[in-house]
């Protein structure tokens, strides 16, 4: 690995959604709330989504017992709609999302830069799980 570079790690989910409601899903707060944690013993009180190149994001995350929470925040980097998402963590780590139709479903693809505090492993099973709670809950929607 170059020094300076980011190990990255991918994630990845198909939702039996259409594009079109799979991003909705995905962009729209009052739908980010319903299914942005990693546990049921956590979850996404408020959302705001500005979502254009420049835009900024935060999902408020906080265990439900009250005991600790925070800010994920960032900006955008490029938005193609329907199919891809880049933005930049307020950490500097950079996160992408490709949207891929396939017939009445769509394919879900998450790449981000690792952060150096927690395990590798530990933190592919929390973007998994909840890209998980992500395809549970979109399948849902009508």
């Amino acid at each position: 690995m170059e020094s300076g570079k980011k190990e990255t790690i991918t994630v990845e989910t198909t939702v039996q959604k259409s594009v079109e409601k799979v991003w909705e899903c995905w962009t729209a707060p009052q739908h980010i709330t319903q299914w942005s944690k990693a546990s049921d013993d956590w979850h996404a009180p408020h959302a705001e989504n500005d979502l254009r190149v420049g835009g900024k994001f935060l999902t408020r995350m906080e265990a439900k017992d009250g005991s600790f929470g925070f800010d994920l925040t960032g900006v955008y980097d490029e938005v193609k709609l329907h199919a891809f998402i880049s933005y930049t963590l307020a950490d500097g780590r950079r996160v992408e999302i490709t949207f891929i139709g396939q017939g009445s479903g769509t394919k879900v693809v998450e790449t981000f830069e690792a952060e150096s505090t927690n395990s590798i492993e530990m933190q592919e099973a929390g973007w998994q799980a909840i890209l998980d709670n992500f395809k549970e809950y979109a399948e849902t929607i009508q």
